[in-house]
């Protein structure tokens, strides 16, 4: 295969040893089509000049990457489901199957599947994926970076020619294997199952491994698991702040489904809002609003709770306390940060900038009013990005009777105070639409519906391409 110079192999998960994962190996496909392959992430990691037969060997057969994991690896690990202790997880439909170095940053990337068979940890579970959750994962993978979310990448995505059994959806439906481009697996259930099992060696082992693989800058200091969380907790913090910007309900916000940088991942009943909505929901059987738009920076920090009790095991409290009470701080600064960077503007002082977020707040909530069509949360962001350099355009656009309201003037003018950020990214003709690039659910079934008619990929593929123009055009990550 042709690797790049850039291609860096270090799988060094598999060095924790057979308490952390188990060996597996993948399904045995009956049909491999390659729908989707993501060029840009693989550049990163060195691995673009592949040809699309030795794609399919590496992400349909998982044959072994010069280098790295000799074989893949089932991850062990609990959680909390809905916040109910579940000791029976684990990668049921994934593994781990290679570790890279980035090209530039030097971070460790994972590749990791789902869809890729049975493992130990399927349970009654088939250990496949759906081709719609698979395309659906692709969308909102390319949307949350497009918006500056911390996010896993989807990186290749196979059709498998089985037919799958569902009962949330027409079945049978057709098969697929997922790979994602991820920068952590390490759960905070990872953590949960060690502690559980009673094991304070194995979580000062994982803690140990975290800290030099993943924040390296702080592996001199004494008390690694206290300065563990401290990272881990300004890294949740980011996220959340991120995903609240973006209008973003992540659905199943369990604590398998939060990892220790901070990233956003594992992509099942997801939604972006239609309009301000604190109580809005993405998974259908989450009944009582647990994981409700609203709820997101609660339950995060219900979920960096548990992981400080697995750390208790091996430290004292009193400093797992103080960074869990940083949680609020790094919260409150992220979020400022996040709705700015959504704005394209310059920060001025800390209470200017909490003035400005709030009356967009209210501005959002005021104009997304039940009975009120008029607004929605992904258009006030792209209407008034570059602030008062957008003026014009928000003003001349099919929202501009909304703008002119008074809810809308306190907004207007704070924003007026503020100054563009990079003001050369509004010549980009991503600015000359009337809207923006949303994704709604109601988008995202339109896009699916060719695909299961006539097996038709075109409205999908120039779907990601606008995207990726607004990704360009925005160019909100760090």
């Amino acid at each position: 295969m042709p690797i790049s110079q850039s291609y860096r192999p270090d799988p060094i998960f598999m060095r924790l040893g057979p308490d952390f994962a188990d060996p597996v190996a993948p399904a045995d496909f009956p049909e491999t089509i390659l729908r989707f392959r993501n060029d840009r992430a693989a550049a990163t990691v060195g691995l673009e000049g592949l040809s699309d037969a030795e794609w399919l060997s590496h992400f349909a057969r998982f044959q072994p990457l010069p280098d790295n994991q000799p074989g893949p690896l089932a991850m062990r690990y609990h959680g909390h489901q809905f916040r109910t202790y579940n000791p029976d997880l684990g990668d049921g439909r994934g593994f781990l199957f290679a570790q890279l170095r980035e090209q530039g940053s030097g971070r460790l990337l994972d590749l990791a599947t789902k869809g890729s068979g049975q493992t130990p940890w399927s349970r009654a579970g088939d250990g496949r994926l759906t081709l719609k959750g698979g395309v659906r994962e692709i969308l909102a993978a390319a949307q949350l970076e497009a918006l500056g979310v911390p996010t896993s990448r989807a990186f290749s995505l196979v059709e498998t020619g089985e037919d799958l059994v569902r009962g949330d959806e027409p079945s049978p439906t057709r098969s697929a294997v997922l790979t994602r481009l991820s920068h952590s697996h390490i759960r905070f259930g990872t953590f949960q199952r060690q502690a559980y099992l009673e094991r304070p060696d194995n979580i000062a082992k994982l803690v140990d491994h975290a800290v030099e693989t993943y924040f390296p800058g702080v592996a001199d200091q004494p008390d690694r698991p206290k300065v563990l969380l401290e990272q881990v907790v300004a890294a949740s913090a980011r996220l959340c702040a991120r995903w609240m910007a973006a209008g973003f309900v992540h659905g199943v916000l369990n604590t398998d489904n939060m990892v220790v940088t901070g990233e956003s991942f594992d992509y099942g009943p997801w939604r972006f809002l239609p309009r301000n909505d604190p109580n809005f929901t993405a998974a259908y059987f989450d009944h009582s609003g647990l994981y409700s738009f609203g709820r997101q920076p609660e339950t995060v920090f219900w979920n960096l709770q548990q992981l400080a009790g697995c750390l208790a095991q091996v430290t004292d409290d009193a400093g797992l306390i103080a960074a869990l009470n940083g949680f609020s701080d790094h919260y409150r600064d992220a979020l400022r940060g996040a709705v700015l960077n959504r704005l394209g503007l310059k920060s001025r002082s800390a209470d200017e900038d909490v003035a400005l977020v709030q009356a967009a707040f209210v501005a959002l909530a005021t104009g997304g009013a039940a009975g009120d069509e008029s607004l929605r949360w992904e258009p006030f962001f792209f209407d008034w990005f570059g602030g008062e350099a957008s003026a014009a355009r928000a003003l001349a656009g099919p929202r501009a009777d909304l703008y002119g309201q008074d809810a809308f003037l306190d907004f207007r003018r704070k924003l007026a105070e503020f100054e563009t950020d990079r003001p050369e990214r509004l010549e980009s003709p991503v600015f000359s639409a009337l809207e923006p690039e949303e994704l709604l659910i109601d988008e995202v079934e339109a896009l699916w519906a060719p695909i299961a008619a006539a097996d038709d990929w075109s409205a999908l593929e120039a779907k990601l391409r606008r995207i990726e123009a607004a990704r360009v055009a925005y160019a909100l990550g760090d």
